[in-house]
């Protein structure tokens, strides 16, 4: 099974965000905004792996505790949050309040489902072109 690394920008349970700039190990994070809401899941990205929906480094949550900002994880995803408008979310970790807390999180009209990790692993392929 493929790893992948990610980097937390928003802690669970906290409304500072933060956004990764830079590529790889040169990266850095800088302060983003304050949301209305805390997240209900730890939320990142993979820096250097890029969504063609929005053109930024792919999404990703960490279910489970919440972890600092800044934190890099290195795993095998365990889903794929899948959107209708393509901005998908990689999934790590196992939690069943944590799903269902990132399920709620998106309104009905974006068609949140969660898919299994060969789902996320598939998706992941097609835009890893590097063979990072």
């Amino acid at each position: 099974m493929k790893l992948y690394t990610g980097v937390v920008e928003w802690r669970r349970g906290e409304t500072e965000r933060w956004v990764w700039r830079g590529s790889g190990d040169t990266g850095e994070l800088v302060p983003y905004r304050t949301e209305p809401w805390p997240a209900p899941v730890n939320y990142g990205c993979l820096p250097d792996l890029h969504n063609p929906a929005d053109s930024a480094e792919v999404d990703a949550v960490w279910l489970g505790e919440a972890l600092a900002v800044g934190t890099r994880l290195t795993d095998t995803p365990s889903g794929l949050l899948w959107l209708a408008d393509g901005d998908h979310k990689v999934v790590f970790g196992a939690d069943e309040r944590g799903q269902a807390d990132l399920l709620a999180w998106f309104p009905p009209e974006r068609g949140a489902r969660l898919l299994g990790s060969e789902a996320a692993l598939k998706w992941l392929e097609k835009l890893d072109v590097g063979g990072k």
